[in-house]
């Protein structure tokens, strides 16, 4: 009997310890995240500034201003789109977002998200050709890449808006759906079919620009390793030497597309398990918010910072 009294108490206890420690996850999320968003909006602000400056003094762009120019604000947009969902949530609960305005805010943070992507990865080709050593091939490139920035960002932008169209049109408001997902969502908006063939249509384009990134990013790292070994024994007698602000920009190039693809991993993983398991998590939802504003927020700052 004491025995059965034991373990009957032990229940309890532990189903109390995984209340507070879930309590404790969610305040620790609904606090982080609105820091993010207004550090992240700040950061971008100041990195968009800084790259439009030159036009503000009567300089001359340079092609990686413009391309980063155009990353923060789709960097802003992500940040902006992804917070206003959890706004309404914490600050509007009885006032949820209608199906056009949920339609409306799920297009602008995909056209924002494929976006970034998109100028991340002309970023990290542009530095490739900037890297390459001349050739017959490649001369042809590396004299129009610098004009073809600028209608690259904007075709990056159309390519997103028009991809973006097809999966905003199948969200729908948490006042369209049944009580009980209502209940779970508590305000947030989701799809209207399938998660998982959401899921698949929204990582198809993912998929081009990802290959895309890990090529040039692994032939820049072949580069970089090549042009070490042929100027080695240049340096070997001198103890403090400073690396040439090519090799410091592809490097910080590098850096920010492998910032950029381990929040994306992180991230994909939460739409997957909802996919596979065919339901959704207020819990995952907000986390999967976190991941998806990490990159946009801690992005500006290693460009701030190194300046490419």
């Amino acid at each position: 009997v004491a025995i059965t009294s034991t373990a009957g108490s032990a229940v309890p206890a532990m189903h109390s310890q995984y209340n507070i420690l879930r309590t404790v996850g969610e305040v620790a999320v609904k606090t982080i995240f609105p820091l993010l968003i207004v550090v992240g909006t700040m950061a971008n602000v100041f990195l968009f500034f800084h790259n439009v400056s030159p036009i503000l003094t009567g300089l001359r762009m340079r092609p990686t201003h413009t391309i980063l120019a155009h990353l923060a604000v789709a960097n802003s947009l992500v940040l902006f789109s992804t917070g206003i969902p959890h706004v309404m949530v914490t600050f509007v609960l009885r006032k949820s977002l209608s199906s056009i305005e949920c339609k409306l805010v799920y297009y602008v943070r995909l056209v924002a998200r494929s976006t970034t992507m998109c100028s991340t990865c002309v970023l990290s080709t542009f530095r490739y050709l900037i890297l390459v050593p001349r050739g017959p091939g490649t001369a042809m490139l590396r004299g129009r890449a610098p004009k073809a920035t600028g209608p690259v960002c904007g075709t990056c932008w159309v390519f997103s808006a028009l991809w973006s169209m097809s999966i905003s049109v199948i969200m729908t408001s948490p006042r369209d759906i049944n009580v009980d997902n209502y209940t779970q969502l508590r305000g947030f908006c989701s799809h209207s079919t399938s998660t998982a063939g959401i899921t698949y249509l929204w990582s198809a384009p993912d998929a081009m620009f990802f290959v895309l990134m890990g090529w040039t990013s692994g032939s820049m790292m072949l580069l970089l390793q090549k042009h070490r070994q042929r100027v080695q024994h240049v340096h070997t007698t001198s103890q403090y030497h400073k690396s040439p602000p090519e090799t410091r920009a592809t490097h910080t190039v590098l850096m920010l597309v492998v910032t950029f693809v381990l929040f994306y991993m992180l991230n994909s993983i939460i739409p997957f398990y909802m996919a596979a398991y065919w339901g959704y998590s207020l819990q995952l939802i907000r986390v999967s918010s976190v991941l998806g504003s990490c990159f946009p927020t801690v992005g500006p700052f290693l460009l701030i910072l190194r300046d490419p």
